[in-house]
């Protein structure tokens, strides 16, 4: 009785399925919306643009704050009033926040060096690469890597 070779190629492609590692991969359920993401890509990605303008946090800081500020929080329409009360709450912290890094800057305490002013390109251009509503959609996704960032440095 000759055997085939089939049973034993689906059991290794559905083995190597579940063993394979993901690499980062994370499934993110998003309403009736799945999707996959490498979100330890991108946190690595936010930290290293992080790490290497330590010198220059505040300043990235108030310019990544402008842009929520004057382009995230005004471009975002929710139809939920409670939402808009939520955004609107956390555009004035980051309004207050703002407030006190510009008087950092205006006692010279709060400089701007050229990396940080490169890295904030980089981040403003991928921002404005997308068209708005996605840009603000994805500005609002990234608000805990923002939030935690700003709760390691203190």
């Amino acid at each position: 009785m000759k055997v085939s070779g089939l049973p034993l190629c689906l059991f290794s492609a559905v083995f190597s399925l579940f063993w394979t590692p993901s690499a980062g991969l994370k499934m993110l359920h998003l309403g009736n919306c799945v999707i996959t993401t490498n979100l330890q890509e991108m946190q690595k990605g936010f930290s290293e643009i992080r790490d290497s303008v330590p010198g220059d946090q505040c300043c990235l800081l108030r310019r990544i704050l402008r842009l929520y500020l004057d382009t995230v929080f005004k471009n975002y329409l929710p139809s939920d009033h409670h939402m808009l009360r939520k955004i609107s709450s956390l555009a004035n912290s980051f309004l207050t926040i703002k407030k006190d890094l510009r008087l950092c800057d205006t006692y010279m305490t709060c400089p701007c060096g050229e990396e940080a002013k490169k890295k904030y390109s980089q981040i403003l251009s991928h921002f404005q690469e997308l068209k708005p509503q996605e840009a603000v959609v994805k500005a609002l996704g990234e608000l805990d890597i923002l939030l935690q960032w700003m709760e390691e440095t203190s």
